[in-house]
């Protein structure tokens, strides 16, 4: 069951799963087996919640029904396997590449990724583009803060968490992507001087 759900609402969810065209509210209450006033209740909290979204109204015999079907974001709450993926590519590259060539694909996807990020930074001197690059950062769901140094002109960035961290322990070519990413955001050399995945307690990123 899904974290947070009831049973009720799971079992709404389930429903619209197996039912890609959506469901009236009378469909619901009909496969769970409670009122339409229930039901009614739980897809008011569902739709509120951004789980589930209106579809098209249907022809029941009578008035137009409202049908209900799933949104990206209840979708998202079935289990995935975009790690296993991710590595099935990983693998594949690098048998055909070696590590090198896996390196260089790595960073080709984190240069790409900049180039859509970088109008965000147009217009701020460096110290603010660091700063705004540890916000998108945060956006793509790493824990970040910026650490200035006695003596040091720019702050180090560090990542207290890998949204990678299973697919940098069996390939450690990944790490080039986070490297590439803030290069050419940050039109700078990137030294990684820490990293979790060999032991270290944050990733670190010093800027040159």
């Amino acid at each position: 069951m899904f974290y947070g759900f009831g049973h009720r609402q799971h079992a709404l969810l389930e429903a619209l799963l197996f039912q890609k065209n959506g469901l009236t509210i009378d469909e619901l209450a009909n496969k769970l087996g409670i009122t339409r006033t229930a039901v009614q209740q739980h897809a008011l909290t569902l739709e509120q919640g951004g789980y589930i979204e209106k579809g098209n109204l249907t022809n029941t015999g009578g008035r137009p029904g409202q049908v209900y079907i799933l949104s990206k974001n209840g979708i998202e709450l079935f289990p995935k396997q975009y790690s296993w993926f991710a590595e099935l590519l990983l693998k594949s590259i690098k048998d055909q590449l070696g590590s090198p060539g896996l390196e260089e694909k790595l960073k080709e996807i984190g240069k790409g990724l900049a180039q859509n990020l970088k109008p965000k930074l147009q217009g701020l001197s460096l110290i603010e583009k660091i700063k705004e690059v540890s916000n998108i950062m945060q956006t793509l769901g790493y824990k970040t803060e910026l650490e200035l140094k006695d003596g040091e002109e720019l702050p180090v960035l560090k990542a207290h968490n890998c949204i990678y961290h299973h697919l940098a322990q069996d390939f450690e070519e990944v790490c080039q992507l986070d490297c590439a990413l803030l290069e050419s955001l940050l039109d700078k050399e990137i030294e990684h001087e820490e990293c979790m995945v060999r032991d270290g307690n944050v990733c670190k990123f010093k800027i040159k």
